[in-house]
């Protein structure tokens, strides 16, 4: 349990801060949702007004709770900020898709879905489209997409995808520190967000997907063939499955929560116009590690040396830049007044002179640990399904890739069981089906056991990077990137296997520094015996469903 202070123009309805401090901000802040991106700093004392996270999602949330939290609050200080303050406005993405999203014109569905995210979005569209009738409850289904999403092109390509960038870079660039500079040859691009929302949108609507504008509060799995998805506005929603798209809220989807311990990886990002700045605009920033750039702060610089993080840049023009600084992983989470301060010291570094600042995103993502109780009635699918990857935090390309795996095992079930709409389905031939055993099928190809040893590996590689100070990493970083082509880009997309992996290692080891290489072997042996003994106890959720 820890707090968040979040300062808003409108609990007083004045200019000045009005304070609300929300000693669980996961049950407060729309049941969750913003969680990952907001909630696990201890000590956020600084403005939130980004028109991304402004009114859309912090107004109604802030409103339900202000009455009672306000007045606990005190005087905090709010820290200064040396940029402008984005200023507020509502963005409508979609003004000619409202009143086109199909509403419930029914209980009973094959397919309920928690969450209106990409994967969300994604499963219902191919479900749907294979003949089934697939409901989707969430609150805002049209609302924006806050959080940037950098992709490397190829990923995007192999899912027919290639048309929604709207910046496309040719090259990345990597800083080790003021002197080592490294190029990837590997085109990478901003994905186009509501392009992409737009057309999982249009997919879901041609195919029949049904929307209801709710949060899912709980889902009760009362008998043998359907469970009830509970709506925070009393509804109830009946499906023969039901997927938890919620991201990190996990909302249904169970954990055994004394042993989930993941690593975080925060950053705090602006989109700003400049009068000039130093990036070359047909190379994006992939990580930047050197630390002159903190010269002015001796404090700042020291702290990095401990725990350090880069910065991130995706130049859109001579004037606009995207600028984020990015904690590749800590446990606890770095703070956003350390990683804000950071960022407004490397930007002074720059002479970077901000004329308006666009938006700014606060982000936290967890990584690693556990994966869900496997298996369980609920199926999963994204974030809440541990499908982040344990050591770099990408997320959107791997999820989009799942999707159809997770909706062809759903299809195929779906097949088996028979359709109730045939009128082919019986009391009898529901109390003949385990649900629990054909849920637990299709949980067995989401994490077939080659997939969960290669997240097993990744969970090593992140334990090893929690434990690098700033030249560690550096040293890291300069042997990771001089790995083939096929070594270190397989590695970020999550495309090798566990014994490409264990190859990865050894060429890892074999391209380290003497220094690095000490350093892997005493920092990295307690996580690889933890690797090995869970990989040596691992069972292949089909096989355990099989015994019972």
């Amino acid at each position: 349990r820890q707090r968040i202070y979040i300062f808003h123009p409108e609990i007083d309805g004045t200019s000045t801060t009005g304070v609300c401090v929300l000693s669980n901000p996961c049950k407060h802040l729309d049941g969750g949702r913003m969680s990952q991106r907001v909630c696990l700093s201890s000590r956020l004392t600084r403005p939130f007004t980004s028109p991304t996270l402004h009114r859309r999602y912090f107004t109604r949330a802030l409103r339900e709770c202000a009455a009672s939290r306000l007045g606990a609050a005190g005087g905090e200080a709010v820290l200064e900020s040396t940029t402008p303050v984005p200023a507020v406005h509502d963005e409508q993405w979609f003004p000619d898709l409202e009143g086109t999203l199909k509403p419930l014109d029914g209980d009973a569905y094959d397919l309920v879905i928690a969450g209106a995210g990409p994967s969300g979005l994604a499963v219902a569209s191919r479900v749907a489209s294979a003949g089934y009738r697939v409901a989707i409850v969430a609150p805002d289904t049209l609302g924006i997409w806050v959080n940037n999403y950098g992709v490397w092109i190829d990923e995007f390509e192999s899912m027919g995808l290639n048309d929604c960038f709207d910046t496309v870079w040719e090259s990345a660039t990597v800083w080790l520190n003021s002197e080592e500079e490294r190029t990837l040859t590997r085109p990478y691009a901003r994905v186009d967000r509501p392009k992409l929302k737009r057309k999982l949108l249009e997919r879901c609507i041609q195919a029949g997907v049904q929307f209801h504008d709710a949060k899912v509060a709980s889902c009760d799995n009362l008998t043998n063939d359907k469970s009830i998805v509970i709506c925070s506005d009393g509804s109830r929603v009946t499906g023969t499955f039901v997927i938890d798209a919620t991201g990190h809220s996990k909302a249904l989807i169970k954990y055994n929560t004394a042993k989930y311990d993941p690593g975080y990886q925060g950053a705090y990002g602006i989109t700003v116009t400049v009068k000039s700045h130093p990036f070359p605009v047909d190379k994006m920033l992939f990580m930047d590690w050197r630390d002159d750039h903190l010269d002015s702060d001796p404090e700042l610089k020291e702290s990095n040396s401990k725990l350090p993080t880069f910065l991130y840049a995706m130049p859109f023009s001579d004037t606009k830049v995207f600028l984020e600084e990015t904690s590749l992983v800590a446990r606890p989470i770095i703070p956003f007044p350390e990683l804000k301060a950071r960022l407004d010291a490397r930007m002074k570094h720059l002479g970077l002179e901000v004329l308006s600042v666009e938006d700014e995103e606060y982000c936290c993502i967890p990584m690693g640990s556990i994966l869900p109780n496997l298996p369980q009635r609920t199926i999963g699918v994204g974030g809440t399904a541990g499908m982040v990857h344990p050591s770099t935090g990408y997320m959107i390309s791997r999820v989009l890739g799942a999707a159809p795996t997770v909706a062809d095992a759903l299809i195929d079930e779906l097949a088996a069981l028979g359709g109730r709409d045939k009128g082919d389905w019986t009391p009898e031939k529901a109390e003949s089906v385990d649900m629990n055993a054909v849920s637990a099928d299709v949980w067995a190809k989401i994490w077939p056991k080659s997939r969960v040893s290669q997240r097993e590996f990744f969970n090593f590689g992140m334990e090893v990077l929690l434990k690098l100070d700033l030249a560690e990493t550096r040293e890291f970083f300069a042997a990771f990137f001089s790995l083939s082509d096929f070594h270190w880009q397989g590695f970020l997309s999550s495309r090798l296997t566990f014994l490409e992996l264990i190859g990865f290692g050894l060429s890892l080891f074999a391209n380290a520094s003497n220094q690095a290489r000490a350093n892997l072997l005493i920092k990295g042996a307690p996580g690889l015996f933890v690797m090995l003994y869970t990989l040596a106890t691992l069972d292949d959720v089909n096989a355990k469903n099989k015994t019972k």
